[in-house]
């Protein structure tokens, strides 16, 4: 029970926001972890891909656990679920308008918690993007190498994941109201000067 008139039932928040960094140090360093997490997950899709393209055979599908999780391998011209198959050149423009979304906030982040689902979202974009530039049947139209087969529900691979797990924790920090950039960004529309 509250012990005094308005006092709120619980403490203050018991997981409280990482502490923005907004000096030019702190933001390289953030943009040093952001393109780090980009590049890890970019060469993990692009590794895992070459293996997958290599060592499986479409439509021989190869138990991981049970029938639960398998490798099968596709090449999927569409969006998650296989959507938008006919449309390769609008999702290549979809994404290249995501990718250009994050660039411009990586110059506004000053802290973790938003450096981190950024990484991972700029390195799945770029890994997807990819495929759509350079894979088969051409530029801009390219197929996306899929792989990992979930249920027999959706096949995704890598980058896939990366960008689900970046979409949960932007939600988490939108709902919990963490902002991108420092306020004094937000209020004038300004970039601080990098040293």
């Amino acid at each position: 029970m509250q012990d005094e008139a308005g006092a709120p039932l619980t403490g203050a928040d018991p997981t409280p926001s990482p502490a923005p960094d907004p000096s030019p140090e702190g933001r390289s360093r953030l943009r040093a972890l952001l393109l780090t997490i980009a590049a890890v997950v970019l060469v993990l899709d692009q590794g895992t891909k070459a293996w997958a393209l290599a060592r499986l055979t479409p439509g021989e599908p190869v138990d991981l656990v049970g029938s639960a999780i398998r490798l099968n391998l596709i090449r999927n011209p569409g969006a998650a679920f296989s959507l938008g198959d006919g449309s390769t050149w609008v999702l290549t423009l979809v994404s290249l308008v995501i990718l250009g979304w994050v660039l411009v906030a990586v110059r506004r982040v000053d802290n973790r918690g938003w450096a981190i689902p950024l990484g991972l979202l700029l390195g799945g974009a770029v890994g997807n993007l990819v495929d759509r530039l350079v894979r088969e049947p051409g530029p801009g139209r390219g197929h996306v190498v899929d792989f990992i087969d979930y249920f027999g529900w959706f096949v995704g691979n890598v980058a896939d994941i990366a960008i689900v797990v970046a979409a949960g924790v932007v939600m988490v920090l939108a709902y919990r109201g963490v902002p991108l950039g420092s306020r004094r960004d937000a209020e004038h529309g300004a970039e601080p000067a990098d040293g």
